[in-house]
């Protein structure tokens, strides 16, 4: 792979071509090639993976819908149903939609009905995970769960467990946990949030994905605390920052093959090891990243967090830094 300054580029397949496929069909109103995608998908996490992408791309079109017209007894359709109702009624949330409640009616409708329909799937459980964030009053008995843990605060446990029981270290599980705690924290103050990173990645067998949750922590909360735009700097060279983001290379980078890692995932840690003056740890994983890059964190180095002509400009800056140290060390070594 050439190592060069080339604009990164933004796709959600990432390194997934069978994905970036599919979707490019999904955008043409056709959902054969998801279809045909899912059913030789086999792998818990990469189910989960395709089937988030697919659905945020199919959330503003009737092609789930056209699929379940033709195919009714689809299991795989139904999941799709419920990814997508699930997507709506988040976008809803986000916009300030009048139809908000109502969305989300829909959606726990159509996760609990794929949960009966798709019963070995962790899909629906991390749906009905996805929802309990716009229960911003904690009303719903099956979002105040007591914690397998004292330390930990009562939430929707009972759903996490259900997504864990099928798929273990389900990755996108521990980030709805994380998001429905972000909206449960109030005046910036994540501690909730934070044990429960700590809580996740201590628990996790080499290459889980949860080993990165920390660092999603740390940006999340230098974005409340600090603002747009302020340097991240100093926030990300304090020891405990460089040991989170250390403990992510090894536990997880080092232990997952290239079409484990999600882009997502890879520009936490890449940004993390940066932060971090650890820069030719970065470099491997900027390497990693190839040609593709996420908005964020990047953003939060900006002014202007929705600007991201910026943003790719602090990644390649970053990026480039990296790989000069990199370079540096391969001809001359440690000092």
């Amino acid at each position: 792979m050439a190592r060069d300054g080339a604009r990164p580029v933004y796709d959600p397949a990432g390194h997934d071509a069978d994905l970036r496929t599919a979707l490019q069909d999904l955008r043409t109103g056709r959902w054969m090639a998801m279809r045909d995608l899912l059913a030789r998908t086999t792998a818990w996490g990469q189910w989960t993976q395709r089937t988030q992408v697919l659905a945020a791309a199919a959330a503003g079109t009737d092609v789930v819908r056209a699929w379940r017209a033709e195919e009714p007894e689809s299991v795989p359709a139904a999941v799709m149903h419920a990814r997508v109702a699930v997507e709506r009624a988040l976008r809803a949330r986000r916009e300030g939609h009048r139809r908000t409640h109502e969305l989300w009616i829909e959606a726990w409708d159509a996760g609990h009905t794929a949960t009966r329909i798709a019963a070995q799937d962790p899909v629906p459980w991390v749906c009905l995970l996805a929802l309990a964030q716009l229960d911003r009053e904690v009303r719903w008995e099956e979002h105040r769960v007591t914690p397998p843990e004292p330390a930990l605060p009562p939430g929707p446990w009972g759903l996490l467990a259900e997504a864990e029981k099928r798929d273990p270290h389900n990755r996108e599980a521990h980030h709805r946990m994380l998001q429905f705690l972000y909206v449960r924290a109030s005046s910036g103050r994540l501690a909730e949030a934070a044990g429960y990173a700590q809580w996740a990645a201590s628990s996790a067998p080499p290459g889980a994905a949860s080993h990165m949750l920390p660092l999603y922590v740390r940006v999340e909360r230098y974005r409340r605390g600090a603002g747009p735009g302020a340097a991240l700097d100093l926030h990300w060279v304090a020891e405990d920052a460089t040991r989170e983001a250390g403990h992510a290379l090894d536990a997880w980078f080092a232990h997952t093959a290239p079409a484990e890692r999600s882009p997502q995932d890879l520009n936490h840690l890449a940004h993390a090891l940066w932060g971090a003056l650890r820069f030719r740890d970065a470099a491997r994983v900027f390497d990693a990243l190839g040609p593709y890059w996420t908005p964020l964190p990047w953003a939060y180095r900006t002014p202007d967090p929705s600007d991201r002509a910026r943003a790719v400009d602090v990644f390649r800056q970053a990026r480039a830094r990296c790989r000069a140290a990199a370079d540096e060390h391969d001809r001359h070594g440690d000092p």
